[in-house]
């Protein structure tokens, strides 16, 4: 689901083993609010790496290696973000026109992506949302447009046409243009892109009418992608929140997830976490017998 007003601030990234870049297109229907009139942001691996609003009007670097892509490159960034804010400002229009709205904030999203993956393979997508909600996306199967909506018909009946193969062209950008251009930003950002810092973990336990919860917090790792679950006598058990990793002041991230469990007599609980600056999985046990050996895991985990 699209998240209200701005996506570029909670982004939801799958695990994978690669390099991705993504776009993140937003138009609202009004000025004012604190809020730009449209504002596109571009990411390599997690990593903001360039930016365009309608309050400055140009499209500027975000981290140092990409302004030595050069004058000629940032003015024709500067050129598509403009035709893309006319397009995205009518976008707009034509969603309030077909939910009969005629006035207030809305806004139009945009996000799309694709994914260079360390065995060789691609992947892409292309999703549109309005007011927060799923609108309408790209099956990059079948090259054909799904709208979510009944107000989103109309849009993919016309884009799903033989003769605009709208969905044809997406496909082409994603499998071919938008993997030349991730290469060429990945040769620009080696040194940080290809960076590996590993994580601290630090497993903690508060205890409430009965009810252990467990906290397994990882910290302090690059890059992004990790994956981590708690396991209850090997078995992995399920998360009921949301696991979010979180960017830290030091261009690091972290997560937290937690658990609810019975303590039983003879039952070791162990977090478990895998990310590419590790060898192998580093786990963590807790339990009756186990609670010493918390700070001594993390003191490993540090140097590993």
């Amino acid at each position: 689901m699209f998240p209200v007003l701005f996506l570029v601030v909670l982004q939801a990234p799958t695990i994978y083993s690669g390099h991705s870049l993504q776009y993140y297109h937003t138009a609202v229907s009004a000025p004012g609010h604190g809020l730009p009139e449209y504002i596109s942001v571009g990411y390599v691996d997690g990593i903001q790496i360039k930016t365009y609003s309608s309050d400055i009007g140009r499209a500027v670097p975000v981290t140092p290696w990409m302004e030595r892509l050069g004058p000629d490159y940032w003015e024709g960034e500067t050129e598509i973000n403009k035709e893309a804010e006319a397009t995205h400002k009518l976008n707009v229009r034509i969603a309030m026109h077909r939910y009969n709205q005629t006035g207030g904030l809305h806004t139009f999203q945009e996000m799309y992506g694709c994914e260079l993956r360390d065995d060789g393979s691609i992947g892409g997508y292309w999703q549109y949302g309005y007011d927060g909600k799923d609108f309408l996306y790209l099956d990059t199967e079948r090259g054909v447009y799904i709208p979510i909506t009944d107000q989103a018909q109309l849009s993919a009946q016309r884009w799903n046409n033989p003769e605009q193969r709208a969905g044809d062209r997406a496909q082409y950008y994603l499998q071919t243009e938008c993997i030349e251009w991730l290469n060429k930003y990945i040769e620009f950002g080696k040194e940080e892109l290809d960076r590996r810092v590993p994580p601290e973990v630090k497993v903690s336990s508060h205890q409430s009418d009965g009810v252990t919860e467990l906290q397994c917090q990882v910290y302090g790792f690059y890059p992004r992608d990790v994956d981590v679950i708690w396991k209850r006598n090997g078995i992995e058990i399920p998360s009921d929140e949301a696991k979010q990793v979180l960017p830290n002041t030091d261009g690091t991230y972290q997560i937290t997830v937690t658990v609810e469990v019975l303590p039983e007599e003879g039952v070791i609980y162990s977090c478990h976490v895998d990310h590419r600056s590790l060898n192998e999985t580093f786990i963590v046990m807790w339990g009756k017998l186990h609670e010493r050996s918390v700070s001594v895991s993390v003191l490993i985990c540090s140097y590993f």
